[in-house]
């Protein structure tokens, strides 16, 4: 999993990549915006290096997520969103109205942290959940008003 605290370079060189500026201005722009589209990490990426064609964020990402140094998601619905959270198996929630994604963590045990009723032969890896609702910038009432029912109020 790529932190803020790790040198972009340094964690190109370990997953065997060389270190290009496109290289290091995409794994920022990422780091920077987790779950971006990829036209927001080619702008964000523009911003930090100058010109930078859309088919070389591209071409960045599929070999970032080839290599496991960032995760492609792709919910129901929507264009693929890049992460740079990779070494666990996390889940997502994904707001209906704005499309804001979060991350939710694994409820219990290891990966993939939910068993299959019958795996048909398969040897499963991991599970990908995403729960799907409003966030808490689309939600018209704030929390507290909501945890009162209408008919339970004073």
């Amino acid at each position: 999993m790529a932190s803020a605290a790790v040198d972009p370079s340094e964690l190109l060189r370990e997953h065997g990549l060389r270190v290009t500026a496109a290289r290091v201005a995409v794994l920022s722009a990422i780091g920077r915006q987790p779950h971006a589209l990829a036209d927001e990490i080619a702008t964000a990426a523009r911003d930090h290096l100058g010109a930078l064609s859309t088919a070389a964020v591209y071409e960045v990402l599929n070999t970032f997520a080839e290599v496991g140094l960032v995760r492609r998601i792709e919910p129901a619905g929507s264009s693929a969103r890049y992460e740079t959270r990779t070494a666990d198996n996390h889940h997502h929630a994904v707001c209906r109205r704005c499309g804001a994604v979060s991350d939710i963590d694994c409820a219990v045990g290891h990966a993939p942290c939910l068993e299959p009723s019958n795996t048909n032969g398969f040897v499963i890896e991991e599970a990908e959940v995403t729960w799907w609702g409003i966030c808490a910038n689309c939600n018209p009432a704030p929390a507290a008003t909501k945890a009162l029912a209408p008919n339970n109020r004073h």
